[in-house]
């Protein structure tokens, strides 16, 4: 009698063969795949960063998608401004010219969202009026004490460009600008042979519960924390240090069960800002055992440990950087060195290193 396979054994084989020929495919091509997931509380610069990536991998913003950032910053603006003349109210600060009255009316008529492709002229002239008055310069000085977006005083600097009628946004204005991520929004970007996907979730906390559980398969947790933010509050909890609670944040994360072997990337943000602030807002008030005075250096080096001695992991590893996001420069440095640093672990991760 003869030995051959039968027909049912050799359905199974060739099923074997496909499902192996399958799974061959699929390592291929998560080798060539890269999940990358951007954590941090809101405005730690998660947003400028995938703007970063448009820039430098992209080619950059087409003239209508610049056109289409017109009203964020125009509302960017006079947002920050009208949010600048409350505050002077909340802490009895007055103008120093009482003239200027009359563009604390103009700010304060118009709605949250300016609409159209041109800023009003008497918008644009109230301003720039205003931001020349002492008394909105002492203002602007305890921005610490309410919420303002960092990009006001870029905005009001170059307010007599984007008031101009033939005002077309350029690359600082649109990495600067903001609107709140909520939900998750991913991104794709080519960059060689690899396919990045970037996944960039909400900062504030009423988004973190839906997080943590949908991306236990990422390559790699790009966390921001803008450092600068050591004396302010929580946008949403005024009673929360903003530092405290990127630690908390990062904490959770780098010890979460659903990324024990996944490998992060921690990107200690708005260095800018932060050497700026340093001599005039002693990090003591607000770290008690922090010894290193106004030296940025040891700062850095204080804020660095914080964070990286949270890890409970000892095979984890953190990868860090000091970076300032608006900087398309620097970026294009800092995210050349990520790309290595990812290409490696998505090797080890697929099992082929």
């Amino acid at each position: 009698m003869g030995c051959g396979m039968s027909t049912e054994e050799k359905e199974g084989k060739a099923r074997n063969e496909e499902i192996e020929n399958q799974l061959k495919r699929d390592r291929m091509q998560q080798r060539n795949e890269i999940k990358m997931l951007l954590l941090g509380a809101g405005e730690s610069g998660k947003s400028t960063i995938l703007k970063q990536m448009k820039l430098i991998h992209e080619g950059g913003y087409s003239r209508d998608e610049r056109e289409s950032f017109k009203e964020i910053i125009f509302s960017n603006t006079v947002q920050s401004m009208r949010v600048i003349l409350e505050a002077m109210e909340s802490l009895e600060l007055p103008l120093e010219d009482q003239r200027m009255e009359y563009h604390v009316q103009t700010i304060f008529m118009q709605p949250a969202q300016i609409e159209g492709d041109v800023l009003p002229p008497e918008v644009g002239n109230a301003i720039e009026a205003l931001w020349k008055d002492r008394g909105v310069q002492d203002c602007f000085k305890r921005s610490r004490e309410y919420q303002l977006n960092d990009s006001a005083r870029y905005y009001f600097d170059n307010i007599a460009r984007i008031a101009a009628p033939d005002y077309m946004p350029n690359d600082q204005d649109v990495l600067r600008s903001r609107v709140k991520t909520t939900g998750i929004t991913e991104t794709t970007f080519i960059i060689g042979d690899l396919t990045y996907r970037m996944f960039d979730v909400g900062g504030q906390r009423s988004e973190r519960k839906k997080w943590i559980h949908c991306f236990e398969n990422v390559t790699t947790i790009l966390f921001l924390v803008a450092i600068s933010e050591y004396d302010q509050l929580l946008f949403e909890d005024e009673t929360v240090n903003r530092m405290q609670e990127a630690l908390t944040l990062f904490d959770s994360i780098c010890n979460s069960r659903w990324f024990i072997k996944t490998s992060i990337i921690l990107f200690l943000n708005k260095i800018d800002r932060f050497k700026e602030k340093l001599p005039v807002s002693p990090m003591k008030n607000y770290f008690p055992d922090y010894e290193g005075g106004d030296d940025y250096a040891a700062a850095c080096d204080y804020i660095l440990n914080r964070f990286v001695s949270l890890n409970q992991h000892e095979t984890k590893q953190i990868y860090t950087h000091f970076t300032c996001a608006t900087d398309t420069t620097q970026i294009r440095f800092v995210m050349a060195a990520v790309n290595d640093i990812i290409i490696q672990e998505n090797l080890r991760l697929c099992g082929l290193i």
